[in-house]
């Protein structure tokens, strides 16, 4: 089964501090993950970042609101404990616990109250804060879905600049790209650009060692997204690097490649690594090139040493 969102996990948290008694987080966390069924791999599974587990971190978050709309008070480090309200709110006998639930009480509308505000927004009453819907992702998942959303967007604009520049500049961008990605060392002069009109289809050269006994050979086609690369093109490639002497050989398109294409490059002796469009636009981001950081953002938690109790 999928993991559930944050806000299904609200009602089983609360109910789960029914008895009154101090409950220890890390011990909710696994008793949740046990009456959700989850799967071994499913308790493991990260957040994108590596930093933690999504169950964990939804489950963290469920229990974060719950404690700012007063159910839920925490009493020390990752412990909490129900509140009267908390067991009211069990006492009605509700299906589900839920950010609309929680929108009834004064504490819970200031938190979302101070979260817009920290964020720039223009002042407002409680009543309005109250009516603006929050999706059912945490807030940082969300920041996650946005950032991913901006940078496929991103992906987009970057191909398109691409396909309306010259030739030669894709192919100069290919080997920057390399560079950029580490091949070559430090060193300006161990990349190059050979791709001309007899080159034996060969674009670009990245000299791994300072004496070139180690070469990674390039080979780049600007096309559109409704002209994949064939395996005969991946076969002539793999041809001009037997001429060349060569053995590494990195074939990068704007489109993309067909299978029987990607199939030669795999049981092919020489190594052959095919980049399509939208791995490339990612590398590009990842090692910034053609992009530039316009704003960063720091996602940060509370230190729980710091507040370690002696």
């Amino acid at each position: 089964m999928a993991i559930p969102d944050f806000q299904t996990l609200m009602l089983p948290t609360l109910k789960v501090a029914g008895d009154g008694q101090e409950k220890r987080t890390g011990d909710v966390i696994n008793q949740l993950a046990d009456e959700f069924g989850l799967t071994e791999e499913e308790r493991q599974q990260m957040l994108p970042s590596g930093k933690g587990k999504s169950f964990a971190n939804r489950a963290n978050w469920a229990k974060t609101y719950l404690v700012q709309a007063g159910l839920l008070e925490a009493t020390k480090r990752a412990h909490f404990k129900i509140t009267d309200r908390g067991r009211k709110a069990l006492a009605e006998g509700l299906p589900r616990i839920d950010i609309e639930y929680l929108s009834q009480f004064s504490e819970f509308i200031q938190f979302r109250e101070r979260g817009r505000l920290s964020n720039g927004a223009e002042t407002t009453n409680a009543i309005d804060v109250a009516k603006v819907p929050l999706p059912a992702q945490t807030p940082d998942e969300l920041l996650r879905t946005t950032v991913s959303q901006i940078e496929t967007a991103l992906r987009k604009e970057l191909l398109d600049r691409i396909l309306a520049a010259p030739s030669a500049f894709f192919e100069g961008l290919i080997v920057a790209l390399l560079l950029a990605m580490g091949y070559g060392g430090s060193r300006e002069e161990a990349g190059k650009i050979v791709g001309r009109a007899g080159d034996g289809g060969i674009d670009g050269v990245i000299d791994q060692d300072a004496l070139g006994l180690e070469r990674v050979y390039v080979q780049a086609k600007r096309y559109g997204i409704a002209n994949p690369v064939s395996e005969p093109e991946i076969r002539a490639f793999s041809g001009s690097l037997g001429a060349a002497k060569a053995n590494k050989g990195v074939f990068v398109t704007t489109s993309y490649f067909t299978q029987p294409a990607q199939s030669f490059a795999e049981r092919h002796p020489f190594k052959i690594v095919l980049i399509d469009g939208e791995r490339l636009a990612a590398l590009m981001i990842r090692h910034n090139v053609g992009v530039r950081i316009d704003e960063t953002l720091y996602l940060k938690k509370i230190d729980e040493d710091f507040f370690e109790e002696e």
